[in-house]
């Protein structure tokens, strides 16, 4: 059974920095390698929204507007992680994060219905 698993959230004044990460295991029909794989985060009374993908086929990284320059995606295959690195962190950056894992990668990394695996979340609360 495929699983991924969140961890790093926490509680962090404005400007500071965490470092999210997204544990993946069980991929037995393709290694974890293959997967592209998606940050995604939804606050309080609103939809969640992507936030980073690192493409597994092409090594690109995407990045939503609002965190380019801040956050930056990478991943560690040996370990089957992937890492959300958050710097200057914003109260407006307070949300669930999620991570989610996509065969490949389909066309549009920001639409989550394109995922086929995702972690439970882990939250990230920004003080202002």
């Amino acid at each position: 059974e495929v699983q991924l698993v969140e961890s790093g959230g926490g509680l962090v004044q404005a400007g500071g920095s965490l470092r999210l990460s997204c544990a993946g295991s069980g991929f037995a029909a393709a290694p974890f390698a293959d997967y592209s794989i998606g940050w995604f985060r939804q606050a309080p009374g609103k939809e969640r929204e992507g936030v980073s993908c690192l493409n597994s086929v092409t090594g690109s990284t995407y990045y939503a507007d609002s965190v380019k320059g801040r956050f930056t995606i990478s991943r560690d295959n040996a370990k089957n992680t992937v890492y959300l690195q958050m710097n200057s962190l914003k109260p407006e950056d307070t949300a669930v994060y999620y991570c989610a894992a996509d065969f490949g990668m389909s066309a549009n990394w920001n639409n989550e219905h394109e995922y086929d695996y995702w972690g439970q979340g882990t939250q990230v609360t920004v003080s202002s």
